[in-house]
């Protein structure tokens, strides 16, 4: 079954999805990464953070995630969580530390 939802990884276009699952923290983590372009550093690390609460790596085309469509799973995942706003926030910022280490120049 295919669903045009579901792509290989977290898609970007579900951040402002998202937006109202939690708490004002949340609201406002959400706020600020939806407000950036596509390739800044926050919103990569914010689908990274997201590829990793959502499992992105373990799902296939098979899998009951990919046919609900990663919008759904998305919001599941964060209904889901377990962890306070502050526990996402933590997760986000080592996020944001992974990528910033991967693109700094080599120098």
């Amino acid at each position: 079954m295919y669903n045009d939802d579901t792509e290989l990884i977290f898609p970007n276009r579900v951040i402002t999805d998202l937006r109202d699952l939690r708490g004002a923290s949340w609201r406002k983590l959400v706020d600020k990464v939806a407000k950036q372009e596509v390739d800044k550093p926050d919103q990569v690390a914010f689908v990274l953070m997201m590829a990793r609460v959502d499992g992105c790596l373990t799902c296939n085309a098979d899998s009951f995630r990919a046919m609900k469509g990663c919008t759904q799973c998305a919001q599941d995942a964060i209904r889901r969580f377990r962890g306070d706003d502050k526990e996402l926030e933590g997760l986000f910022t080592k996020a944001r530390q992974e990528v910033d280490e991967a693109t700094k120049p080599n120098g």
